[in-house]
């Protein structure tokens, strides 16, 4: 049976769209991958605290925000150093268990908050209660509650952000060099604390906040 030449280019071009819509689909996935991959070698948001010159995670215990699902001061007594700086654990099995798995307990982003990163800022630290999370097995932290607060008016968004500039500008940098650069140079969906205390507060108002106090932590939906 002969089959119309009109037929035959169509069936081309139907196959053709699916051929480039199935290879679209698969480089989103790319990209939201590598969105979600970060280099996690510095630079680092750390203090000095007595013996320790380059403490992570103000101290707090990095591998208890997911055994214990709270922040938990370290040992000064129980300590480990990694890439350089020093984390500091609540009992030997914790630093047992970080030592097994670093990159498993490392906070993103070097320990600097995550907010700040979102506008390519490394600056706050964080970790203390209410200045943590963990989104999709990572533990992030914040330089406050507010911090976090206005992060996670749009979690989702402000994740892809912050990965994507750490990536393309502050990982491996000069924190204050980037810092001072960003402070001058703003990003372009930049906001004043005013503007985001303003926007989240109006939420809050018309109870549209994906996190209401008090509530469960809603976690991003899986890639």
């Amino acid at each position: 049976m002969i089959v119309p030449l009109w037929r035959s280019l169509s069936t081309i071009g139907s196959l053709v769209r699916r051929a480039s819509a199935a290879l679209l689909l698969m480089l989103a996935g790319a990209a939201w991958a590598q969105t979600y991959a970060s280099p996690n070698d510095g630079p680092w948001r750390t203090l000095s605290d007595g013996a320790d010159a380059k403490l992570m995670l103000l101290g707090y215990d990095a591998v208890a925000y997911f055994t214990d699902n709270t922040a938990l001061k370290g040992d000064p007594n129980i300590k480990l150093e990694h890439l350089g700086v020093t984390y500091r654990f609540a009992s030997e099995a914790h630093k047992a268990e970080f030592a097994k798995a670093p990159e498993k307990y490392m906070p993103q982003f070097g320990g600097f908050c995550a907010n700040g990163i979102n506008y390519a800022v490394p600056w706050g630290a964080g970790g203390g209660p209410d200045t943590w999370r963990i989104y999709r097995g990572k533990l992030y932290v914040f330089g406050g509650q507010s911090s976090r607060d206005q992060f996670e008016m749009d979690t989702e968004h402000n994740l892809q952000l912050a990965h994507r500039y750490w990536n393309d500008e502050v990982a491996g940098s000069n924190a204050l060099f980037q810092r001072v650069r960003r402070l001058v140079f703003r990003v372009p969906h930049y906001k004043t604390d005013r503007e985001l205390r303003d926007e989240w507060e109006a939420k809050l108002a018309a109870k549209t906040l994906p996190v209401m106090p008090g509530a469960p932590q809603v976690v991003p939906a899986q890639p």
